[in-house]
């Protein structure tokens, strides 16, 4: 029964850890909001302003889920404590692997909760826009894109993240030139601008009919979303605003009326372009969405204070400048080259099993 023992242990020794996370989290502050915000929305006329109630609804969602994360693992560390004593008190063996698979458990969400607290950036909270770029190889390229493309909706899925489709371009054979998608969900943002960068994929082409080995780079943009009423102000005379004819999936609307829009942000050359709804006004308001995050992305990256005095940063994507690497032959495996993170499984990675990858980049950080 030993082995209990060291398991009663190791708890005592995370309980500590989970109160400081506890006051980490503000737990306190984040009931009396929740308190002050409840009470706001059972007021006559709450749903006369239906921006501010909104508002009200998804920050009183935000603090809850995190109270209810934090409860969830208070209650966790209870049981595992239980257990710990049943088996003592019983002499009975049979609990232990129960008891190994659960711990180990509560150790990964203790310190996937703990590194959350981490996100303290200006923006980290937000929901997140992706752009994917493929590089130059042509439709080998275009494929690894897409195929990115598809490993961050599945982390969203994963996650419980809801995912908006802002801009597509198809590739002239396979898989994508360029396509940007919104990731509403808290925290988005400051979980994924770790994933900002070049990827760079080694794997037989299935476009070769050789069957030789290719090496294929695309580039993730990543920015948070900012609402209208942010420090970011754009003024409309240093815009320049194209209107084109939308291209890829869209239905009867597609290259029949000019909906598509592209804005230019003629001080820093920022572009950003929409197509996928289905009205100008629509696509030009999630593209000034587009341009704001962006912006926003440069200044806090930089660490500016004027719009003016941003300029656009070209990543180049080639060899030499990726992030990370998803090597298919002759092994499998997905490495990071910021922090050694590792992982072998890379279906599983391609599948959106980011979190691993996230949480070293947050650990990371944490030290430096």
């Amino acid at each position: 029964m030993l082995e209990f023992e060291e398991y009663k242990q190791k708890l005592n020794g995370l309980k500590p850890d989970l109160e400081n996370l506890q006051t980490a989290l503000k737990l306190d502050d984040a009931r009396a909001e929740i308190a002050q915000l409840e009470a706001e929305a059972a007021q006559e006329g709450f749903w006369n302003d239906l921006q501010r109630s909104s508002k009200v609804l998804q920050r009183t969602k935000q603090l809850k889920s995190k109270c209810e994360q934090f409860d969830k693992l208070q209650s966790a560390w209870e049981d595992l404590y239980t257990l710990c004593e049943m088996a003592l008190e019983e002499n009975d063996d049979s609990m232990l692997e129960e008891l190994a698979r659960d711990y180990g458990a509560f150790e990964k969400k203790l310190e996937e909760t703990r590194l959350s607290t981490l996100l303290s950036g200006e923006y980290d909270s937000a929901g997140a826009i992706l752009s994917f770029h493929a590089g130059a190889g042509g439709t080998e390229a275009q494929d690894w894109a897409q195929m990115l493309y598809r490993m961050y909706t599945r982390w969203a899925e994963r996650h419980g993240f809801k995912y908006k489709v802002l801009d597509y371009l198809d590739g002239e054979e396979a898989g994508l030139k360029s396509a940007t998608i919104a990731i509403d969900g808290e925290n988005a943002y400051g979980y994924l601008k770790s994933e900002n960068g070049i990827h760079r994929l080694v794997r037989i082409s299935p476009f070769d009919a050789s069957g030789r080995r290719q090496t294929s780079f695309a580039a993730v943009e990543v920015m948070p979303q900012i609402t209208d009423d942010t420090e970011i102000e754009i003024r409309p005379e240093d815009l320049k605003v194209d209107t084109y004819r939308s291209s890829g999936a869209g239905g009867q609307h597609v290259n029949k009326t000019e909906r598509a829009i592209r804005i230019t942000h003629i001080p820093s050359g920022v572009v950003v372009s929409c197509q996928t709804e289905r009205s100008q006004h629509q696509n030009r308001e999630y593209a000034m969405q587009m341009l704001r995050a962006k912006l926003a992305e440069i200044k806090e990256r930089q660490h500016l204070e004027k719009i003016e005095d941003i300029k656009g940063v070209q990543m180049k994507i080639e060899w030499g400048s990726q992030i990370r690497s998803y090597v298919f032959m002759p092994y499998t495996l997905v490495k990071d080259h910021r922090t050694g993170y590792e992982n072998g499984n890379i279906t599983a990675v391609m599948d959106g099993d980011l979190d691993g990858f996230i949480n070293a980049y947050l650990a990371m950080k944490a030290g430096q």
